[in-house]
């Protein structure tokens, strides 16, 4: 059996653990900002629900996104409008992707960032 630095282990869960903390920070601001409970973003389902409410989509497109495979193509669809509707553009959805602990925070904690539903 391996020895295992447990230091190292709980240091890597921290990290992680805080950046799920400081991504869910950043949807309940984003939620705020767009006129919804900020509290929406940290329930399951339900927030993919409001999220689609705030880019104006209908609700049954939750189904479309829980479908393998072809839900990732409309999950990142949803996203990107959500983006664009807090006037981003198509880079920045591909940047909170993949650095989502980094581009959220950075879009949610602007002051100048304004949400403009779509239309």
């Amino acid at each position: 059996m391996q020895n295992i630095d447990y230091k190292v282990v709980v240091v890597l869960t921290a990290i992680i653990f805080l950046q799920i903390v400081v991504v869910f920070a950043s949807y309940w601001k984003l939620f705020s900002r767009a006129g919804k409970p900020g509290w929406a973003a940290i329930v399951p389902f339900y927030n993919v629900l409001i999220m689609l409410q705030i880019v104006r989509k209908p609700w049954w497109w939750v189904f479309l996104i829980c479908i393998p495979f072809v839900g990732l193509i409309w999950g990142i669809w949803t996203f990107n409008l959500l983006i664009k509707s807090f006037g981003r553009a198509e880079g920045y959805t591909v940047g909170s992707i993949f650095f989502g602990y980094i581009f959220l925070p950075l879009l949610a904690f602007d002051k100048n960032t304004q949400f403009t539903p779509a239309e």
